[in-house]
């Protein structure tokens, strides 16, 4: 007798909300959503919630889309091609399509999976893992999983363990010593301590476990509420605290790390100055973000490119890079690069500086451009002697100032300032 796969992640889908904008980034939105967003040289920001359940044995899963979604549904037609239907893997992209209504878009993060209940259904899956698509962690899913059958829990929240004095930004549980939630607090002034650690309190990271069956029922009763806004964190989570039994986990208890004792990694990159920093963390010694790490890959779309190239070397004109990344098809001709990042296809000029630069694909900086403290959006073609990150009065004037002090320049915003010169 054929005894069935006892492995939870593989009855369970994985739901990732993908559609917003992600609009404290700015113009790096402007063209692409926010988990379209490129990473770590040459990752997406999606990449790392489908790699978390790639690699925790999920092989079901659906990318819920709606805002500006060309750029993210062909990156993963790309990049994320490999399911095979005959093995039972699916990876399904859902655009926002009225599919309930002629003018029925998203209207939150619930009902974003309430108008895909048939495609759901189809799956045959017992549990379901509702993921936000625009964080950059590491997580065993399947971890979590154990953790929601073995309690019993009618939902599982995943959540992260923040100073209680900063956790005033976040939707913060109040739990009791066996991590049962009493109360969901959205943005509380004075938010509640955890048992036993008064200092700290339980972030929500919008990571769910719910049975499917369950679920299902209580996404119908929503759809039919006309009070309802029809989100997770707003309206599903809030209820079932209240009427069912929904259970806390901590993010240190399944977070990836190399190293034990290692920090546990999760950042929310949303504004100009965290995608910055985050991507600028990656030029460390040792980075916090293992991006090196074999056993848990961030699985991605690569672009067939040759290997980086630096070219020249004499005094003032030499292609060299110092604690930074530098990505496929870039060649660095004559420029001095520290502490920068760069993405695919960059290519550089003689006589320039990129210092704490991120820049992303396919951008080419003329001779003797110099730029500090900057993100550079993909395809930017910086002009000869352009220099960025030195008057802080200069680079307001034309491009976008980050309370940080970090620099956003985009190809919009260099044609206006031509225009004016």
């Amino acid at each position: 007798m054929m005894r069935p796969n006892t492995r939870l992640s593989a009855r369970t889908m994985a739901f990732v909300l993908a559609g917003g904008r992600g609009s404290r980034l700015k113009e790096l939105t402007d063209y692409r959503v926010k988990p379209a967003v490129f990473f770590g040289g040459k990752s997406r920001i999606i990449d790392f919630a489908l790699s978390n359940a790639l690699n925790s044995g999920i092989r079901k899963m659906a990318i819920a889309t709606q805002y500006k979604a060309h750029s993210l549904i062909r990156h993963c037609q790309r990049g994320w091609n490999f399911f095979r239907a005959e093995r039972n893997e699916y990876l399904d992209i859902l655009p926002a399509s009225q599919r309930t209504g002629e003018e029925k878009w998203y209207v939150g993060t619930a009902d974003a999976v309430t108008q895909n209940i048939d495609i759901i259904d189809s799956y045959h899956i017992e549990y379901i893992l509702v993921l936000a698509g625009d964080h950059i962690y590491k997580m065993d899913y399947e971890i979590m999983l154990s953790q929601h059958v073995d309690t019993a829990a009618d939902v599982t929240v995943g959540c992260l363990t923040v100073p209680r004095k900063e956790a005033s930004a976040f939707g913060v549980m109040d739990v009791s010593d066996d991590l049962v939630i009493r109360s969901f607090l959205e943005k509380p002034k004075d938010p509640p301590g955890m048992p036993g650690d008064d200092t700290r309190t339980l972030a929500s990271m919008g990571i769910y476990i719910f049975k499917w069956s369950y679920l299902r029922e209580l996404l119908l009763r929503d759809a039919e509420d006309p009070d309802s806004s029809h989100d997770f964190g707003g309206d599903i989570i809030p209820y079932i605290v209240e009427h069912g039994k929904a259970v806390a986990h901590r993010f240190s208890d399944s977070c990836v790390v190399t190293e034990a004792g290692a920090p546990a990694y999760w950042r929310d990159v949303g504004t100009v100055d965290a995608f910055w920093r985050a991507n600028i963390d990656l030029t460390d010694f040792n980075p916090e973000l293992d991006l090196w790490d074999r056993n848990w890959p961030i699985w991605t779309y690569s672009e067939s490119v040759p290997p980086a190239k630096f070219i020249h070397d004499e005094d003032a004109r030499r292609g060299s890079a110092v604690s930074s990344l530098v990505s496929g098809g870039c060649i660095i001709s004559g420029t001095e690069i520290r502490r920068s990042l760069l993405h695919t296809q960059v290519h550089t000029n003689s006589y320039a500086v990129l210092d704490h630069v991120v820049a992303l694909p396919y951008v080419n900086v003329a001779r003797s451009a110099r730029i500090r403290n900057a993100v550079i959006d993909r395809g930017v073609q910086i002009p000869e002697g352009l220099v960025v990150g030195e008057d802080r009065e200069t680079d307001e004037k034309w491009f976008r100032v980050s309370d940080g002090g970090v620099i956003l320049i985009t190809q919009d915003m260099l044609d206006r300032r031509a225009e004016e010169l």
